[in-house]
């Protein structure tokens, strides 16, 4: 009588491991600061996590887009120019596959800053999102004045780039696909040239979007 109850409690423990193993949280990013409030008359120790802050660029189609256009929603974010000779092409490729896993999602969006704003002007970077089939507004392309793209990109979304005349194309650039959730926190940077990190970021935005609205807070 009594092994058939040792099994019946491994059995549990097993189905237990497995719902916990399932319960994933990806972790915030960036700087934090523990901060204390007043909560219903109550002391409350709370910690405020580093945000991408508002910007304004112009899209694709020449319409003025921002981080207004992106509250409440999870969007995955690049830096890239349609002249690149080097990673560019293998990273739009991938990113390809977030579109088409999550293109006809609403709340999920890509955003792609250009890091040459000079030659990627909208008409250009229409053109581009043509040429890899992308059409709506589930994929955004945006031009912006340069030396804010970089100042975000490097403080905000902790992606490297600058301008380097002896480069291939003229500007070096890291290939991160950063995710960011709906309070605009950046939650994990994927390298956007290997097929089996961007599967993991597919995976990872079903997490998110599966998170409840305060986690994490």
């Amino acid at each position: 009588m009594k092994k058939p109850a040792y099994l019946f409690l491994g059995f549990i423990c097993l189905c237990a491991c497995k719902f916990n193993s399932s319960n994933k949280t990806l972790p915030i990013y960036g700087n934090r600061t523990a901060v204390t409030k007043m909560v219903n008359g109550q002391v409350v120790n709370d910690t405020t996590y580093a945000t991408i802050p508002p910007f304004k660029f112009v899209d694709q189609y020449g319409d003025s887009t921002g981080s207004q256009n992106l509250a409440g929603k999870i969007y995955v974010a690049d830096f890239f120019f349609t002249s690149c000779p080097s990673i560019c092409p293998i990273m739009q490729r991938n990113m390809l596959a977030v579109y088409k896993a999550y293109k006809d999602t609403p709340d999920v969006k890509i955003v792609s800053f250009t890091i040459d704003p000079k030659y990627d002007t909208p008409p250009v970077l229409k053109n581009y999102a043509e040429k890899l089939g992308v059409t709506g507004n589930s994929w955004l392309f945006l031009q912006g004045n340069r030396d804010t793209v970089y100042r975000i990109a490097e403080k905000n979304f902790l992606v490297a780039v600058s301008k380097d005349s002896t480069a291939a194309g003229g500007y070096v650039h890291q290939g991160w696909f950063v995710l960011v959730d709906k309070q605009k926190r950046v939650r994990g940077s994927y390298d956007g040239t290997d097929p089996k990190q961007v599967a993991q970021l597919i995976d990872d935005i079903k997490t998110l979007k599966a998170e409840p609205a305060a986690a994490g807070k």
